[in-house]
């Protein structure tokens, strides 16, 4: 599995890092499988696919980095997400050619599929390309006896293409940078590009625990440079959010993001 380096943090209130906007944003595939607690045990049959047969044969068709989660505090729970990362949409389809031509994946994938009962409910897809300022998924290297840290993956609508175009703006001239000083590990930012409510973007971040979720979010809403950017015409929420939502996620135990 291929590993990304952390980014360095970005100057509060200062321009993207020239190193960034050389790499080609990556596209994500975000998927959410949606669970019922029945007797099919639908997260320990799913849990089981995805490690010793999805995410194998995602690595020998070069799809890099993988990251997996179960829900937390979430809408529509239980649910499982996968994240796949690909260098362009023409990558990925390649990239998926190869894995449905991988003749070991599919014996697998026709047992798991030929189980009694339901191995989940419903899939739901969608795809975001990276931001130019931020074009790579962060996977942490200090994950060595650690049971998993918290993941929050957040969502921001927006009134239209213009708006979301603005938003964008802001998190790349000064948002990410202070999510970067306070610690609250971006992992990454999306624009999406094919699935519900668009337009709108997603991204992820990660804590130690929910305590330090809520310190850091205090932490951040008090910041003095958040405060002169939120105020910006043209930056402020009524202009060019429309509605937030957000999942807070627990990583699988093989999960290479955790």
């Amino acid at each position: 599995m291929t590993r990304r380096k952390f980014v360095p943090a970005l100057a509060a209130g200062g321009s993207l890092l020239s190193s960034a906007q050389t790499k080609a944003p990556s596209i994500y595939e975000i998927r959410t499988i949606h669970l019922r607690n029945t007797a099919d045990n639908q997260r320990a049959r799913l849990t089981d696919f995805l490690q010793h047969a999805a995410a194998p044969a995602f690595a020998r068709a070069g799809i890099a980095p993988c990251a997996y989660f179960a829900s937390m505090i979430a809408e529509e729970t239980p649910f499982v997400m996968t994240i796949a990362t690909y260098a362009s949409l023409a990558a990925m389809e390649q990239q998926r050619a190869k894995l449905s031509a991988d003749a070991e994946y599919k014996k697998v994938l026709a047992a798991y599929n030929a189980q009694p009962g339901l191995n989940y409910e419903r899939i739901d897809s969608m795809l975001g390309r990276a931001f130019a300022g931020f074009p790579e998924m962060i996977v942490p290297a200090d994950t060595a006896g650690r049971s998993g840290r918290i993941f929050e993956l957040r969502r921001y609508e927006s009134n239209n293409a213009t708006t979301l175009a603005s938003k964008i703006k802001m998190f790349e001239s000064g948002e990410i940078a202070i999510f970067q000083r306070l610690g609250m590990r971006p992992v990454f930012f999306a624009e999406t590009i094919v699935g519900a409510r668009m337009p709108n973007l997603v991204y992820m971040l990660s804590y130690d625990d929910l305590a330090a979720r809520e310190k850091l979010w205090k932490a951040f809403g008090a910041d003095p440079e958040w405060q002169k950017i939120r105020v910006i015409p043209g930056n402020t929420d009524a202009e060019i959010v429309s509605n937030i939502s957000n999942s807070l996620l627990q990583p699988l135990p093989f999960s290479p993001v955790r």
